[in-house]
């Protein structure tokens, strides 16, 4: 099957695809003007540039999360830690009042909350543009802070399931090494 441009007869899912792409866990966190946190599960995110220092992240067109980005121009990219399945699965839910179950703050200066707790590392950006792209919206935020809040192994998330980096292995050149 091919995929038709322009959503023809034959669409494609792309979903059995995508879960064998194993990936990092982040919750994307940002206030709206009123001073509410929203945030949201994403794995959906790439670094773009390191000059200046640039990543994307992709957000469901909708989403109060979005709103909150779009609206202040900052937010946070909290990335999880091995034991933080329980704080992406209730970030990816529909619970309403999500920080409320969670140690959060807010530093003199970031882009949103961080979740302390449940990361490892969180990237603290300005919004530097987005771009539609079907239901969803390409933010591109300019990083202008990173903190490493723990030294522990990330959280991945593939084959629609949870589990923490492999143990440590011997440091690589490069790809293409033998086996």
């Amino acid at each position: 099957m091919t995929h038709a441009p322009g959503g023809g007869a034959d669409v494609v899912d792309l979903r059995p695809f995508m879960t064998e792409f194993p990936t990092g866990v982040a919750v994307v966190t940002a206030l709206a003007a009123h001073g509410r946190p929203w945030g949201m599960t994403c794995t959906s995110l790439c670094s773009v540039t390191l000059s200046p220092p640039m990543l994307i992240v992709c957000l469901r067109d909708g989403s109060p999360t979005l709103a909150a980005v779009l609206g202040m121009g900052t937010f946070a990219v909290n990335l999880l830690h091995r034991d933080a399945r329980p704080t992406a699965e209730l970030f990816a839910s529909g619970e309403p009042d999500r920080f409320a179950k969670v140690d959060w703050t807010l530093p003199a200066g970031c882009g949103g909350p961080h979740l302390p707790l449940a990361t490892h590392m969180v990237a603290d950006c300005e919004l530097a543009g987005s771009q539609v792209v079907g239901d969803h919206i390409v933010v591109f935020g300019e990083v202008s802070h990173v903190t490493r809040t723990l030294e522990i192994t990330p959280l991945l998330y593939g084959r629609r399931r949870y589990a923490p980096w492999p143990d440590q292995h011997p440091p690589s050149s490069g790809f293409g090494d033998p086996q």
